[in-house]
């Protein structure tokens, strides 16, 4: 079964302005892998050099935050709902 990712805005750029994209993996990190292999250059917008998330990148896997669950190593189920949700800065 695949999972759905919610792609905000800014990153639709990669997807040919798809908001949302069908993948399969077992955590986030291999999500990340898929759409990485899918839509290249969308996995530096999303982690740092050493893999780890990006700071301003909060990822929820059926409304849950994975900073805290297990990260880039949260399971997701079949037919999760996933959404990338970049912070805005401002004042």
């Amino acid at each position: 079964m695949s999972q759905t990712v919610i792609i905000p805005t800014p990153l639709r750029k990669f997807t040919g302005d798809t908001e949302l994209v069908e993948v399969e993996g077992a955590t986030i990190g291999e999500v990340f892998t898929q759409l990485e292999a899918r839509y290249p250059g969308i996995q530096a917008r999303l982690c740092e050099e050493n893999g780890e998330l990006r700071r301003f990148i909060n990822v929820y896997v059926d409304g849950e935050d994975i900073r805290f669950l297990d990260r880039l190593q949260t399971p997701v189920g079949a037919q999760a709902e996933i959404s990338i949700v970049p912070a805005i800065a401002g004042g």
